[in-house]
């Protein structure tokens, strides 16, 4: 996926085709095709992610930041089963901007913007259409919490909500920390590996200083994203009590090694992050090249046990797509069915969907 010169960092974020390519990406990809993919699905690498994209270039191929960031033809194919909504965000949105599948907690979509656009998101055909929720649904949402007291967590969300202004941020996590029925906030986030920056003494000093719990939820998919700012970062934050979680995709081609896995785990749980899903890749559209099966994905985490200690694996889970919730891929919730590659899978409320898993 990437042109066998050094990539010249840029010091500013990639997003555009004609900017992939003065930087040394994406030379093997049609400019035609590589204008069209763009016009479906958005384009940014920010400078922390090219530095880690250039020093994964020396070490591993194919390049396992690359895959995740620099698009390719393959994201302009379609399968049947792919979904403009994998898991349901839409269909379980009672007010705009604010999800609620599980009874005690709810996912707010705080902003639809990104420092970077992950060529797999299973959102990438609304991430970077608008900016942060407005007033009105920021207000919405906020009532909606405070008059539904099964409510105890809000998971902030988007795009990131580390890119928001501190003003934002800060109104918003008061606001939803001012509920009495609200005990922990969550964040999920790329931020701290790819714009480590965004990580100052007045954010953490906001995450740290609510009065409830913050956790914060770190989605990374390989060590080499884990650059010596990313570290940092992630230091910043541990070391002022915020605690950390982190999150990763099964993805061909990045991680869907033994040692990818393995590494990336170690790497994590040595700075303090506990990793806690390793999602199975969902059916967004144009992401069939990322995924492997399921029978791919539980024998790669079976063979995690021994070489890792428990506290550094994660669940392997399967989001059920129309949002019916995720479940863990072992076989209390996973039974084969009627036919190689078709599961039936249990939900959390006892409920059994087919999911089909690709053909190979």
């Amino acid at each position: 996926m990437t042109d066998a010169r050094p990539v010249q960092p840029a010091p500013h974020a990639l997003t555009t085709p004609a900017e992939l390519r003065s930087a040394g990406l994406a030379a093997d990809t049609d400019p035609a095709t590589l204008a069209e993919v763009a016009r479906h699905f958005r384009i940014r690498i920010t400078p922390a992610m090219q530095d880690a994209l250039s020093a994964a270039e020396r070490e591993t191929a194919p390049n396992p930041v690359a895959v995740q960031f620099v698009p390719s033809a393959a994201e302009l194919v379609s399968r049947p089963e792919e979904l403009l909504d994998p898991i349901g965000d839409i269909s379980h949105s009672p007010v705009p901007g604010l999800t609620h599948r599980y009874p005690d907690r709810v996912i707010v979509h705080i902003t639809k913007t990104c420092d970077v656009y992950c060529r797999f998101c299973f959102r990438r055909e609304t991430v970077g259409e608008t900016g942060p929720l407005s007033e009105p649904e920021l207000q919405g949402a906020i009532d909606y919490v405070a008059r539904t007291p099964a409510i105890r967590e809000v998971i902030l969300t988007g795009g990131d909500p580390l890119t928001l202004s501190p003003r934002r941020l800060s109104s918003a996590l008061t606001r939803f920390a001012a509920i009495a029925h609200v005990t922990t906030l969550r964040i999920h986030t790329r931020v701290p590996v790819v714009a480590p920056g965004r990580i100052g003494p007045d954010l953490v000093a906001l995450l740290s200083g609510l009065g409830i719990p913050v956790w914060v939820v770190l989605h990374t998919n390989h060590a080499t994203e884990l650059t010596a700012e990313a570290r940092a970062a992630i230091a910043r934050l541990v070391d002022a009590g915020v605690p950390m979680l982190s999150q990763s995709v099964l993805l061909r081609g990045v991680n869907d090694s033994h040692e990818a896995l393995v590494d990336l785990f170690r790497a994590l749980q040595d700075n303090r992050v506990k990793p806690y899903y390793l999602h199975h890749c969902d059916l967004a559209r144009g992401t069939s090249h990322f995924r492997t099966t399921i029978d791919e994905g539980r024998a790669l985490v079976r063979g995690l046990r021994g070489p890792l200690s428990g506290a550094a694996i994660p669940h392997y889970v399967l989001d059920i797509p129309g949002g019916y919730g995720k479940v863990p891929i072992t076989a209390d919730h996973f039974m084969p069915g009627a036919r190689p590659g078709l599961w039936k899978v249990t939900d959390w409320q006892g409920m059994v969907h087919d999911y089909a898993d690709p053909e190979r």
